[in-house]
């Protein structure tokens, strides 16, 4: 355990988030992500809601400043009646971490995938809900 890092930062999760560099992207997938068949650097955080894990990881990590959205989320499948209310927490939580003018795009979903399956990392976890995948591209810390 370390002060400031929260104790949801396993010690392979802080790993890989110091390894990424700028313009890396991490997934943090739902419980129905196929993670484990999409990446060769895969982290467990079973158990763990991604809201949280969302808030402790944008503790450490700055969002990527030079495209417009630094964080993507996987898009509702066309027909499909689920409304993502978590998207409203992510909202905040980006809002308060990294600002409010953050962009965020939604990805179609096999899009999604596609770029799940280039990503530095995936961070499976056991969100509940629906729609709850995102993906949050690296930036710089200025200092």
């Amino acid at each position: 355990m370390l002060n400031g890092i929260s104790s949801l930062i396993s010690p392979e999760l802080l790993k890989i988030l110091m390894e990424m560099g700028h313009g890396d992207e991490i997934v943090i997938g739902d419980g129905n992500f196929p993670a484990a068949s999409m990446s060769a650097r895969l982290v467990r955080a079973d158990g763990h809601a991604i809201p949280n894990l969302l808030d402790a990881i944008l503790a450490l990590m700055p969002l990527d400043d030079f495209v417009p959205s630094p964080v993507a989320l996987m898009e509702v499948v066309p027909g499909d009646s689920t409304v993502p209310t978590i998207w409203d927490e992510y909202r905040a939580i980006v809002a308060r971490r990294a600002g409010e003018d953050v962009g965020i795009e939604h990805v179609e979903r096999f899009a999604f995938y596609d770029r799940a399956r280039e990503a530095y990392a995936i961070l499976a976890t056991g969100e509940s809900a629906l729609y709850a995948n995102v993906i949050l591209k690296k930036g710089v810390i200025r200092s």
